[in-house]
C-alpha cells in the first residue's frame, strides 16, 4: 500500500524572465511584464510530496521532520528573499520560470529521499499559477 505524504512551505523571491541571446523587443514579446530589467517578485508556496511504502516499524512513509528541515536546507535557506538569476547557481545559466525553478527544487532534494520513494513538487507563482514536477 502506497501512501502520499506532503509538506507546505513557503519563500519570497526575485526573478527576471528573458534570453541573453534575444534582444529586448523579442524578450519583451515573449516574456512581456516579467522582463522586466530591474526584476519582480513572487512569494513562492511550495508542496513537496514524498509517495512510498508505510514503514510497518515506524508508521511512516518518511519523517516529515527530516523533510521539513531538507526543504529548509536545499530551497528556503537557498531561495528565500534571493535574486533567483543573480544568487542561486542553477539560474546563472537557466531561465528561473516556474517550471524551470520546480525542476532545480527537486533535482536539489532528491539525492536526499530513499530512491525507493516518489518525489513530486508543486510550485505555486501565484495562488492561481502553479507547475506540478515529479521526474
Amino acid at each position: 500500500m502506497k501512501v502520499k505524504v506532503s509538506r507546505k512551505a513557503h519563500f519570497n523571491a526575485a526573478h527576471r524572465l528573458y534570453r541573453e541571446d534575444w534582444d529586448f523587443e523579442k524578450n519583451q514579446e515573449i516574456f512581456g511584464k516579467c522582463n522586466n530589467p530591474k526584476y519582480h517578485g513572487h512569494n513562492y508556496d511550495l508542496i513537496v510530496s514524498v509517495t512510498g511504502e508505510i514503514d510497518p516499524e515506524t508508521g511512516y512513509v518518511m519523517d516529515m521532520k527530516v523533510l521539513k528541515d531538507l526543504i529548509k536546507e536545499h530551497v528556503e535557506d537557498a531561495m528565500d528573499h534571493k535574486n533567483l538569476n543573480i544568487e542561486v547557481e542553477e539560474f546563472k545559466t537557466l531561465n528561473p520560470t516556474a517550471e524551470n525553478i520546480a525542476v532545480v527544487i527537486f533535482e536539489r532534494l532528491r539525492p536526499h529521499i530513499d530512491n525507493k520513494k516518489e518525489l513530486e513538487i508543486q510550485l505555486f507563482e501565484t495562488p492561481r499559477n502553479f507547475v506540478t514536477f515529479a521526474g
